[in-house]
C-alpha cells in the first residue's frame, strides 16, 4: 500500500511537472492544456488553479454517469494543479529553440512515464479519463470516438479562448499512446502470489 501511494503521488508530482514543461516549451500543449491555458488567459488564473476547478468541474459530471471517484481521483484533481503551478515558478521562460524542443521532447516523456505511474498504482481513474469511461458505459459508444470527441471539444474550446496550439500538440497526439503502452506495464502494480504449501514428506 504504502509503495502504491508514494508511485501515485511521485506520478501525479510529474505530471504536474510535465504540464509546465509543456507550456515553457512554447511550442503547444496538449488538448486539455490548450483549454486550461486559454480559460486561464480568460480569467486571469494561473494555470494550476485552472486544472483543479476544471477536474473538480468534471468530477460533478460523473454523478449522472454513476461513475464512484477513487483516491487516486480526487487526487488528480488536487496534485497535477499545485505541481503545474509549481513547476511553472521554477522553470524559467526560454528563446532557445534547441532547449525548447528538448523541453518538449522530455515532458511528452515524463507526461508518459507519469501516466503510468498513477494508473498502475490502481487508485482509480483521473476526473477526464472517468468521464470518458463513464460516456462509454452509458451511451455504448467505443473509447475511441468518446475519447476523440472530448479532446477535440476542448481543443476547439481552448483555441477560441487563446491557448497555445502548435506542433507540441500534434507531436503529442501522436506519440503519447505508443508511449504509455509502453511505460504502464512498469508500473502497474501485481498481486502478490503466495506459494502453495509443500505437503510434509513422510520418510
Amino acid at each position: 500500500m504504502v509503495r502504491r501511494l508514494v508511485q501515485l503521488y511521485v506520478g501525479l508530482g510529474l505530471y504536474g511537472l510535465s504540464t509546465a514543461m509543456f507550456i515553457r516549451s512554447d511550442l503547444g500543449v496538449d488538448p486539455w492544456d490548450v483549454f486550461h491555458l486559454g480559460v486561464a488567459l480568460q480569467l486571469g488564473l494561473s494555470i494550476g488553479t485552472v486544472i483543479i476547478v476544471t477536474g473538480a468541474v468534471v468530477l460533478l459530471l460523473w454523478i449522472p454517469l454513476r461513475q464512484l471517484p477513487g483516491v487516486g481521483t480526487i487526487s488528480n484533481v488536487i496534485c497535477i494543479g499545485l505541481a503545474a503551478d509549481a513547476a511553472m515558478a521554477l522553470i524559467p521562460e526560454l528563446s532557445s529553440l534547441p532547449i525548447r524542443i528538448a523541453l518538449l521532447v522530455s515532458g511528452i516523456v515524463i507526461n508518459a512515464i507519469a501516466t503510468g505511474m498513477y494508473i498502475g498504482a490502481g487508485f482509480g481513474a483521473g476526473p477526464r479519463d472517468g468521464l470518458m469511461t463513464g460516456i462509454h458505459a452509458r451511451l455504448g459508444r467505443s473509447i475511441r470516438s468518446v475519447r476523440t470527441a472530448i479532446e477535440v471539444s476542448v481543443l476547439i474550446i481552448g483555441c477560441i479562448l487563446g491557448g497555445t496550439f502548435g506542433v507540441g500538440t500534434v507531436l503529442y497526439a501522436l506519440t503519447i499512446g505508443p508511449l504509455i503502452q509502453i511505460c504502464l506495464p512498469w508500473f502497474r502494480q501485481k498481486p502478490r502470489v503466495q506459494k502453495a504449501q509443500q505437503p510434509e514428506r513422510v520418510v
